[in-house]
């Protein structure tokens, strides 16, 4: 069974043509990226989880975007690279998209809708207009490193705010009882 979010075109980062449902049955964290942000080693314990929760059906996948203050300026082949040496990731990633703005991917458009409200909202967003940083209102995405999950039948359960790491117990939780 598909679901509308399962089949949204996407590209992975090698430029062939994927979707969601090639993830099929899978738990997914679906995440928005970035090589050159304060929140970039949060691509170590992405890594790590999905190490760790791969084989019980959990797939991380990266969307890499140059959406906020342009931490995401590189290609994908840099963007492939800079992951792979400095990170080690092994989790699927896809090629860059727009998450904020009229160029909004249908992707995050649609997850968006089915989830306007992110678990662990309000620390990030007060920090970054301590700082006169400008930020999305709600329920635009905040910043990179939002988090999506979507359960086994490609429903969106729970979002989590760009703080929220991958190592946090909330989020943890969350996919331990999407696994289940």
């Amino acid at each position: 069974m598909s679901t509308p979010l399962q089949s949204i075109p996407l590209t992975a980062l090698d430029g062939q043509p994927a979707t969601l449902a090639d993830h099929a049955g899978k738990v997914l964290l679906v995440v928005n990226v970035a090589s050159k942000c304060g929140l970039t080693p949060q691509y170590e314990g992405l890594e790590k989880l999905y190490r760790e929760q791969h084989d019980a059906g959990l797939e991380v996948l990266g969307f890499p975007a140059n959406d906020f203050m342009g931490q995401e300026p590189g290609s994908e082949d840099e963007i492939r690279q800079f992951c792979s040496l400095t990170y080690d990731v092994t989790f699927p990633m896809f090629a860059k998209i727009a998450v904020t703005g009229d160029g909004t991917h249908p992707l995050y458009q649609a997850l968006i809708d089915a989830q306007p409200a992110a678990t662990g909202e309000g620390p990030l967003r007060e920090k970054l207009a301590g700082l006169g940083l400008p930020t999305n209102p709600a329920p635009g995405i905040l910043w990179n490193f939002e988090k999506f999950l979507v359960g086994r039948d490609g429903q969106v359960i729970a979002r989590f705010a760009p703080d929220v790491t991958a190592d946090d117990a909330r989020l943890r939780e969350a996919v331990e009882r999407a696994l289940a």
